[in-house]
């Protein structure tokens, strides 16, 4: 059994915030799979299943808000009786450039609070995606306005046409054990 689990903040407000990126591409993966989230109570978590070639994968998106995140994480670690490199995190960084993507398995948190905190609850030896979200508006606005902006319609547009694929391959990698770590830029 494999976790795709993505950062973001729950509720309408936040959609399409540089933050909710992960929760962006999960999305596009899980209509891809054509499979739909259900609030699940007991992990924090909006999840859908799917089984790819005989093994079950979830895809999770918490409901914890993002600095929370590891609550989610170690429910659903303690329940499957999964470790920690049975995760996949999908992530923004706001020190990346916008449109590139960086693959790490463990690491630090980088100022991530996200990734703070699911260090705090499950360790560090988990996969992750980290999506560049850094522009030179966030020197202008700082880091928390940031964040929790939204994507411009160029951003947006090479998020779906080029990150969302992107992304998608480096799920699959990571579901048949062929993921390394590595940078890619647009």
């Amino acid at each position: 059994m494999k976790i795709i689990l993505a950062l973001g903040n729950p509720g309408e407000k936040y959609t399409n915030t540089r933050h909710n990126v992960g929760f962006s591409l999960i999305d596009v993966y899980a209509d891809r799979l054509g499979t739909a989230f259900q609030a699940k109570s007991k992990f924090s978590a909006d999840i859908t299943e799917a089984t790819i070639d005989g093994e079950k994968i979830l895809l999770v998106k918490p409901t914890t808000f993002y600095n929370d995140t590891g609550l989610a994480a170690r429910a659903l670690l303690d329940f499957y009786k999964l470790t920690p490199g049975d995760i996949l995190v999908i992530h923004d960084d706001i020190v990346l450039d916008f449109g590139k993507i960086r693959v790490r398995q463990g690491g630090e948190s980088a100022g991530n609070n996200g990734l703070k905190s699911l260090h705090h609850h499950i360790g560090d030896n988990f996969w992750h995606i980290r999506i560049g979200a850094d522009s030179l508006l966030r020197k202008q606005i700082g880091d928390t306005d940031f964040v929790l902006g939204k994507f411009n319609a160029d951003e947006q547009k090479i998020l779906r046409d080029w990150t969302a694929a992107e992304t998608i391959k480096l799920i699959e990698k990571f579901l048949d054990g062929s993921i390394e770590p590595f940078s890619v830029r647009l």
